[in-house]
């Protein structure tokens, strides 16, 4: 699978410090795998899943042979409406 990030997840990604960003990154490679890999939850009450990285929280949609990542937050933003 190929995972792609969304202008919004890419510009949350820059703003993370370097020990969250390395994590990050490894989970994405990890979702790249077939079947996807890591704590990897279906999210209640809209479209989408979520995949927990310490503190933060990779949320993303599987469309065909692709993962659109739409947002990456800590656990306390992640979940609010926008």
């Amino acid at each position: 699978m190929r995972v792609e990030l969304n202008n919004a997840a890419k510009k949350q990604y820059k703003r993370l410090n370097e020990p969250y960003k390395s994590r990050i990154a490894t989970a994405l490679n990890r979702l790249e795998l077939e079947p996807p890999d890591g704590d990897i939850k279906k999210l209640q009450g809209r479209d989408g899943y979520r995949v927990v990285v310490g503190d933060y929280r990779i949320l993303f949609d599987i469309e065909n042979d692709r993962i659109d990542v739409f947002k990456i937050a800590s656990r306390g933003q992640v979940y609010r409406k926008e």
